[in-house]
């Protein structure tokens, strides 16, 4: 019996003994905030996620039909020179200056670096001694040559009167001669001196490297000390170039035209370029040639367009867009079409609705559009801005407020 209660009193639960706390609500709480994390972690993610990579265009407001001149063809391209040149030395040496800079303007035959001279300075030196030795021996062969003939003529007369010998006439005669071939050899001989003077003279002017035609410095490649040469040579440790030069009054745009629209183009043909850097400039422009050749890969024809205004914001390698042009017979009562052209490839149907993506920084915004007629590859669209930048052509993965990093073609 007493076994029983002493069991009983140790099943007993002691309520003097304080209730340990519940670990429950700190779990609950850890819980949340690592699912707090986890949903900022996914919100970064996303919203910092790699952006989608696009091809942009400009949309373009079509000219009046009265104006002469209507939009026909877009097409991408890039500011290239016609005068560019990396300028080098024409010998090997070592630089001692170089009198450029990155963005400085030059003109033609202005100095651009100097080499080390002291070889060429010393063959200068002898070749002017050597010009004068010849020229010495010259005068030393004209004053023997004229004693002899004067010997000569009194031999002449002497014999004339029975004093000399034939013989001594004859020797006379042959020194005479051959002095005058002696003077004739000299003056060949300071010829050649002459010239080798000159070449010494190149030698030494091929130390000095000049600038071919006036333009600006875009790059410059080659430092004091470091050894230049007009041919590949040294591994990594010779240059080929001091620096590159563009004339920039040389600055055209080429672009790549799809060979079904080539037709379009003609030479003469009026148009306008929109730099990517400056999307509201559109400068006045002209076909000046189309490259009679095509790419097989791209289908594409090259065609030059000349920029009928100069100006310093247009660089080398720009991104450019041309719009071409197509002549029109005015009219008093024509008006210019209602509507901006876009590509016809920026032109999507999303739920029903015709839809173009603008770029809006770094991200694109949905835009409804109500599409028009069609330019051959343009189409002519309402609801949105002239000079408006869109994505060329979307992908179905692009959606409204999507990250994107605009390319050229």
């Amino acid at each position: 019996m007493d076994n029983k209660n002493e069991l009983l009193s140790q099943l007993r639960i002691d309520r003097s003994t304080p209730e340990t706390a519940s670990r429950t609500p700190w779990i609950v709480a850890a819980v949340a905030v690592l699912l707090l994390a986890a949903g900022g972690g996914a919100w970064w993610f996303l919203t910092q996620a790699k952006p989608v990579v696009v091809e942009s265009a400009v949309a373009v407001a079509p000219a009046a039909a009265g104006s002469g001149a209507t939009a026909v063809l877009q097409a991408t391209g890039y500011v290239t020179a016609r005068r560019q040149a990396t300028v080098s030395a024409q010998i090997t040496g070592t630089l001692t200056e170089v009198l450029i800079e990155e963005g400085e303007r030059v003109e033609a035959g202005q100095v651009l670096a100097r080499l080390e001279d002291t070889a060429q300075q010393a063959g200068l030196g002898q070749a002017q001694a050597q010009l004068a030795q010849a020229r010495a021996q010259v005068g030393q062969y004209q004053a023997e040559l004229a004693q002899a003939r004067r010997d000569l003529k009194r031999q002449q007369d002497l014999v004339g009167r029975k004093l000399v010998s034939q013989q001594a006439v004859e020797t006379a005669q042959t020194h005479t001669e051959t002095l005058a071939a002696q003077l004739l050899a000299q003056q060949r001989y300071t010829d050649l001196a002459q010239a080798q003077l000159r070449s010494a003279q190149v030698q030494l002017d091929y130390t000095t490297v000049r600038a071919p035609f006036g333009g600006v410095v875009i790059a410059k490649a080659a430092q004091v000390g470091e050894i230049v040469s007009p041919l590949s040579a040294g591994g990594g440790f010779t240059r080929t170039g001091i620096g590159t030069i563009v004339d920039m009054d040389s600055l055209e745009v080429e672009v790549d035209v799809n060979e079904s629209y080539i037709n379009r183009v003609a030479a003469g043909a009026p148009a306008q370029a929109v730099l990517d850097a400056y999307q509201d400039w559109t400068i006045p422009a002209r076909v000046i040639a189309i490259i009679p050749t095509a790419d097989r890969g791209k289908a594409t024809v090259k065609v030059r367009v000349a920029l009928e205004q100069k100006d310093p914001r247009i660089l080398p390698d720009m991104g450019t867009r041309v719009s071409f042009m197509e002549e029109t017979k005015p009219t008093a009562q024509a008006q210019p079409p209602k509507g901006v052209l876009v590509p016809a490839t920026a032109i999507v149907q999303r739920d029903g609705r015709n839809l173009v993506y603008v770029i809006d920084g770094e991200r694109v915004r949905a835009q409804a559009v109500t599409p028009g007629q069609a330019y051959a590859d343009l189409r002519l669209v309402e609801g949105l801005a002239a000079a408006t930048r869109i994505v060329r052509a979307p992908s179905p993965e692009l959606a409204d407020g999507a990250r994107v990093e605009t390319q050229s073609k």
